[in-house]
């Protein structure tokens, strides 16, 4: 295998982990808030990518597809916690059975209104092209995916490490409890927390959807491996979720070139060795 090989394979992996981090990364602060692991999260991503569809069906413009599916699913996101699982309380078996049923009336309810075709989001005519660097052809959309990822990345950190809501929420990560003692309105911190994880969510399905299509099933297809990229970096860490990220993207892409055989072997091996090692991930608070 040449130079070419490697350096092509990487770059899918960084990329894939790209989409990854948009959905992985919600799905961990979701989890480090409120300690619930939502079974739905799958269906903000598709349920992003189905929005956006729409938008560019009714107004040609994929640009404003993006802002609008993500918002849309959101407050979607929003509802949910406030109207069912925030009178549930923290029982975390009555919130997975929950979520778990709102993953099935998601994705029927998508079948319902889409239909079963796999759908394609096509980008911009710019994005469809390739760059050259080095004498090496990246395609543009995957470059795009990246900067995506890395902007919101950084933007996330930001806010989290240098802001009053940061402060709030990472209080409310560290000790529910304490915070609500100081005077943090920890069920309003829950509140944003569970809506921007379906905006960031349904950013991955809108982007995602012009790579690997939209149909019902994706959902349950996705949320396995988001699961495997927050339990490697640990739940509640956004470094740990782009890290895990990046780890989860680069062993799935080599998996599947090198030994397609074993490809989900090589994609989960390495979220049992890190458990086996250390059970709270990467990243995470022992």
């Amino acid at each position: 295998m040449d130079t070419n090989f490697w350096v092509i394979q990487a770059f899918n992996g960084v990329s894939y982990g790209a989409l990854l981090f948009l959905l992985a990364s919600g799905l961990s602060l979701i989890f480090g808030v409120m300690r619930i692991v939502n079974l739905a999260h799958g269906s903000f991503f598709l349920l992003g990518g189905y929005v956006a569809l729409t938008v560019i069906w009714t107004t040609g413009s994929w640009l404003l597809a993006i802002p609008v599916a993500a918002f849309a699913v959101a407050v979607v996101g929003l509802l949910m916690e406030r109207t069912c699982l925030r009178p549930l309380g923290f029982d975390p078996l009555r919130q997975v059975l929950l979520t778990v049923g709102f993953a099935y009336l998601f994705q029927q309810a998508a079948l319902d209104i889409w239909g079963g075709d796999n759908l394609d989001i096509v980008p911009p005519a710019v994005l469809r092209d390739s760059a050259v660097v080095g004498g090496y052809y990246f395609p543009m959309y995957r470059i795009f995916m990246i900067g995506v990822a890395v902007a919101i990345g950084v933007i996330l950190w930001l806010t989290m490490e240098k802001t009053r809501i940061g402060a709030m929420v990472r209080a409310t990560v560290d000790d529910a409890e304490m915070a609500r003692g100081v005077g943090i309105d920890t069920s309003r911190v829950s509140m944003l927390i569970f809506a921007l994880g379906a905006f960031l969510a349904a950013l991955g399905g809108v982007i995602g959807g012009a790579f690997l299509g939209i149909y019902p099933g994706l959902d349950f297809a996705i949320l396995p491996i988001a699961f495997a990229v927050v339990i490697i970096g640990g739940m509640g860490s956004l470094t740990g979720a782009a890290v895990g990220s990046l780890i989860v993207g680069l062993a799935d892409n080599f998996g599947k070139a090198l030994v397609p055989e074993v490809s989900y072997f090589t994609l989960y091996a390495p979220m049992v060795l890190i458990l086996a090692l250390k059970p709270t991930g990467l990243f995470g608070r022992e």
